[in-house]
């Protein structure tokens, strides 16, 4: 039976790996977490904060997904907007989900990224 999801994948370009690291650590505040060995050398890089995992894969011909996105909940969404304007990234504000707010950003690759509340 399901109890958890245990992290999201997403794609990126080859030689990516240091403007992930950049957005994901310095910019969002994740922790880089080592890849097992081998898997390190397919390339790529995970990040985690509290239980959220993300993985970054390298994919040969990365296109960007337009619509798949992993949701992320945050505590303070305004404050959290800020921080990513503050680093460079797009903010999006999207008010179609009654009861919740969210906005969408994009890593540098082009991820697709949902925040909300």
């Amino acid at each position: 039976m399901l109890t958890a999801v245990d992290h999201v994948q997403l794609a990126a370009p080859p030689g990516s790996e240091d403007l992930l690291r950049a957005f994901y650590a310095d910019v969002l505040g994740m922790t880089e977490i080592p890849k097992p060995p081998l898997l390190a050398a397919r390339g790529g890089c995970w990040f985690r904060a509290g239980a959220v995992e993300l993985h970054l894969g390298i994919e040969e011909d990365f296109h960007p997904a337009r619509k798949a996105h992993p949701g992320l909940r945050v505590t303070d969404i305004a404050a959290y907007a800020a921080r990513l304007e503050a680093g460079g990234a797009k903010v999006e504000w999207d008010e179609g989900l009654p009861g919740r707010r969210r906005f969408y950003s994009s890593d540098p690759v082009g991820n697709r990224l949902e925040f909300l509340v």
